[in-house]
């Protein structure tokens, strides 16, 4: 084996098989602790997440939100940014898919008001990123400080838009009125039996068709075009992205643009998907979840898609845990995850100095 595949070997696959399986491996000891027996209750988390087309559905329709926002972080990561602020732009996304899909709808085709939706999740996502990146590129304000307090800003202006705005007169919920019933997503139920295939239930939708092909855009961009290149070099190193004449500062505009545009998709999965009106609160923890997913993805479209669909079967298979064992509650998942960020992120390189040694004997002896 040559030294460059070694090393690629490490970096994408033993590692982050390492830092799950340590992950798992501290999951277990808490089971113990707590009187539930690991095997049992992996038993029922892989059931319910992969064991029928409802649990596929499930799966797959928490895989769809992960996707987006792994993507968000990652393109921004390449760019040397850390964008933890996709939790607000799916949020602000919402909006604007709202803001078509009810103010369009009673004048224009549900085919021609139903992209234009999708459109402004995106517009709208890329214009509460573009804040954070301009005031980074050009008032070095920091990406993190500043995408974190976008979070709270943005969770705030929902709150009042739903209650004093939006809010339908005469009911407590703070939700907009519903979308016209031709305003949304095929569900994938509805898309299999087009074909002639038989699918259960869910609320898995055809924006996971989507998030595919954002996956693709996102590795197109990146290893196959000119921005891509710039984009990685600053990443790389800016000071050398200005002696070949790159511009830093518009780079990082442009990929907390395109990260932020990624995370307002969002809400067509949630709003067009699923939910067919703007809720309270529907963004539900994917942005920061979509961190660790970038984390653990490597921060390519390949590895976030392997990343996204372990969440989302964490996601479901959580809920079937907690349903079977009620001594297990969702709270498990959480530190499930917890565990996968900390092992995937803040000690992601534990185990390379060892591994690192081991393959580099490997190769010497296959020399």
């Amino acid at each position: 084996m040559k030294a460059s595949t070694a090393e690629r070997w490490l970096s994408l696959f033993i590692l982050p098989s390492l830092n799950l399986l340590t992950a798992f491996f501290f999951t277990a000891l808490i089971l113990l602790i707590t009187n539930v027996n690991p095997i049992e209750a992996a038993h029922y988390m892989i059931q319910g997440a992969f064991g029928s087309q409802e649990g596929w559905g499930y799966t797959l329709y928490y895989t769809t939100n992960f996707i987006f926002t792994g993507l968000a972080v990652a393109i921004a990561f390449h760019a040397g940014l850390f964008n933890i602020g996709g939790e607000g732009q799916a949020y602000i996304g919402g909006l604007g898919v709202t803001l078509v899909a009810l103010g369009l709808s009673p004048y224009l085709p549900a085919l021609i008001v139903i992209p234009l939706s999708i459109i402004a999740g995106a517009l709208f996502g890329a214009a509460w990123a573009a804040i954070p990146g301009y005031l980074q590129a050009y008032r070095d304000s920091h990406i993190v400080i500043t995408t974190i307090m976008f979070n709270f800003i943005a969770a705030s202006l929902m709150v009042y838009l739903l209650v004093n705005v939006f809010a339908v007169p005469g009911e407590m919920t703070p939700a907009s009125r519903s979308f016209p019933d031709d305003i949304k997503l095929w569900q994938w139920h509805e898309f299999m039996g087009f074909f002639g295939v038989d699918f259960d239930s869910s609320p898995l939708n055809i924006s996971l068709l989507l998030a595919l092909l954002c996956c693709y855009g996102v590795w197109f961009l990146l290893w196959k075009t000119r921005w891509g290149y710039e984009i990685r070099t600053v990443g790389a190193n800016p000071d050398a992205a200005i002696y070949a004449g790159i511009n830093p500062r518009k780079i990082w505009v442009l990929a907390m643009l395109l990260g932020g545009a990624l995370a307002g998709l969002v809400s067509v999965n949630e709003l067009l998907g699923v939910q067919h009106r703007l809720v309270l609160g529907f963004n539900a923890g994917y942005g920061f979840a979509g961190i660790a997913v970038a984390l653990m993805g490597r921060n390519h479209p390949i590895g976030i898609i392997l990343a996204a669909l372990l969440f989302g079967a964490l996601y479901q298979g959580g809920a079937e845990l907690a349903f079977e064992m009620p001594n297990v509650t969702r709270d498990m998942v959480i530190v499930i995850q917890g565990l996968i960020i900390l092992f995937s992120g803040a000690m992601e390189f534990m185990y390379q100095p060892l591994v690192r040694r081991l393959l580099w004997r490997w190769v010497r002896a296959g020399a």
